[in-house]
């Protein structure tokens, strides 16, 4: 990477002062970027390595038939499910279905893909809207419906799967794989097979 021609090598992270020092000497504190960056680009890096994760840890449990999930809190609900664009999906829902399909798309080149994973991907691959789903509490405007008394039949369909059929959400035949969540899902809801939590 070019940057690390620059000596952004980390020499040191203290977790105590909360900052990460590199060996030009450069300190960054929590929050602080170095170089042209906004909130979007940041949010797109973690949803990618988000994916990523997923998809080595559920390759590597896929012949043992166990399902991994991958959990986001996301900071606004119209960043996920947008009601004002033309099909709902905010900002995080679009990131999310370009990733997706870009990284199943390149892992789909790996020849030493176990061919029956090969085809758990290639399934939902032309519509990677199949493999997530948000569940959402009422927002401070009161727009947004809970999800389990949602106005569409997406939004109840989301709340049955997550919170109710959890026998469903966990069968390899199911696609959802990806949970988004803003303040819904907290205590009482528990799920084994969640393996990454992005927030």
């Amino acid at each position: 990477i070019e940057s690390y021609n620059s000596g952004f090598v980390v020499s040191e992270i203290n977790a105590v002062d909360q900052f990460v020092e590199f060996t030009n000497g450069q300190k960054l504190s929590v929050g602080e970027v170095v170089g042209n960056t906004n909130d979007e680009d940041l949010r797109r890096i973690q949803i990618r390595e988000t994916i990523h994760s997923h998809l080595a840890k559920e390759e590597s449990l896929f012949k043992r038939e166990i399902k991994i999930l991958s959990l986001f809190f996301i900071d606004e609900v119209v960043k996920y499910k947008d009601y004002e664009a033309i099909d709902d999906k905010g900002t995080y829902a679009r990131i999310f279905e370009e990733e997706y399909e870009n990284i199943v798309r390149d892992r789909l080149t790996d020849t030493l893909l176990d061919e029956k994973y090969r085809t758990y991907l290639e399934r939902e691959l032309e519509s990677p809207e199949k493999v997530h789903a948000g569940y959402f509490s009422i927002d401070k405007k009161g727009k947004f419906v809970d999800s389990k008394n949602g106005d569409s039949a997406e939004d109840e369909s989301a709340y049955h799967l997550i919170m109710v059929n959890k026998e469903r959400l966990l069968s390899m035949e199911e696609p959802k794989r990806f949970i988004f969540s803003h303040s819904a899902l907290r205590e009482g809801w528990d799920n084994p097979n969640i393996f990454q939590i992005c927030s």
